[in-house]
């Protein structure tokens, strides 16, 4: 968490309520409990996190297998915690969690890619991994990697220090993936999302939400829809997405309801006119 995260109090990042708060905001925050978080890992392949301790509440991100969480509280079947990949704050399911170790020393490259019980894929599979989550692995046997009691094709994980570069050729990678709100897996996506999975497998931080992303990624471009080039950002209020090229627009959006490539001029017409409004920055990472 930044310190001016702490500062303003987003809910989203700040680990405090009215009863608990992390014992690092004392005296910046009021609540009437104050406690060092405990270090867990998700270990399942994908864990909805939520505002609320409820199954009914809405989406707010998602966690993926491998990723680290700082936990305060376990109630009721759901766990308080704070993601460390982006200091999201908000309730897990509990038996999403396990031990912090081992540590992940590997991510899932493709896709998805299934679990099987043993290194053979004529076996029922157990579930599947989505492209980012992270694993231990223990061993290799054939084909395969061994994590935990499973095992996973190894061609389709790479060691977590082997980074993508090319973000904007891992967002075509998922043209097609459905939308969903809260999304930031393969199977399901936002706008937000979409953005930040992919800068993740390029090895670049990335806060969750588009208004996060547009105050800490990438420098400021003059508002204009000329001088574009791959990889730069195109933010609305609410909304962003990432140039394939000087004029085409890879985003996820609910208008498609998928990962879908427009022309940049023509989504934001429609933008304007139907959704939220006009373009409000443009934004480039630097070599």
């Amino acid at each position: 968490m930044s310190r001016s995260e702490t500062l303003t109090h987003d809910p989203r990042t700040t680990p405090a309520r009215p009863d608990l708060a992390d014992i690092r905001l004392r005296g910046t925050v009021e609540a009437a409990r104050f406690v060092a978080g405990e270090p867990r890992q998700v270990v399942i392949p994908a864990a909805p996190l939520r505002r609320t301790p409820r199954a009914e509440a809405g989406l707010e991100t998602e966690a993926v297998m491998g990723d680290a969480v700082t936990l305060y509280e376990v109630r009721d079947g759901f766990a308080w915690v704070q993601l460390v990949r982006d200091g999201y704050v908000g309730y897990l399911p509990t038996a999403s969690l396990g031990p912090a170790d081992p540590a992940p020393t590997h991510r899932v490259t493709a896709l998805r890619s299934f679990l099987y019980p043993a290194p053979d894929m004529k076996r029922p599979a157990l579930g599947h991994l989505s492209l980012g989550a992270r694993i231990a692995v223990a061993g290799t046997e054939g084909d395969f990697v061994r994590v935990g009691d499973a095992f996973v094709f190894s061609a389709h994980c790479a060691p977590l220090d082997r980074t993508t570069p090319d973000y904007a050729g891992t967002a075509e990678r998922l043209v097609g993936t459905p939308y969903l709100w809260g999304g930031r897996t393969s199977l399901g996506l936002d706008c937000s999302g979409l953005v930040q999975l992919c800068l993740d497998l390029a090895g670049l931080p990335c806060p969750r939400d588009a208004d996060q992303q547009a105050r800490a990624v990438g420098r400021p471009l003059p508002l204009a829809f000329e001088g574009l080039r791959r990889g730069d950002f195109v933010d609305w209020r609410g909304h962003t997405g990432l140039m394939l090229d000087a004029d085409t627009l890879l985003h996820a959006n609910g208008h498609h309801m998928a990962v879908a490539i427009e022309p940049l001029r023509q989504a934001a017409a429609r933008i304007e006119a139907n959704s939220y409004g006009a373009v409000t920055g443009m934004r480039r990472i630097e070599a």
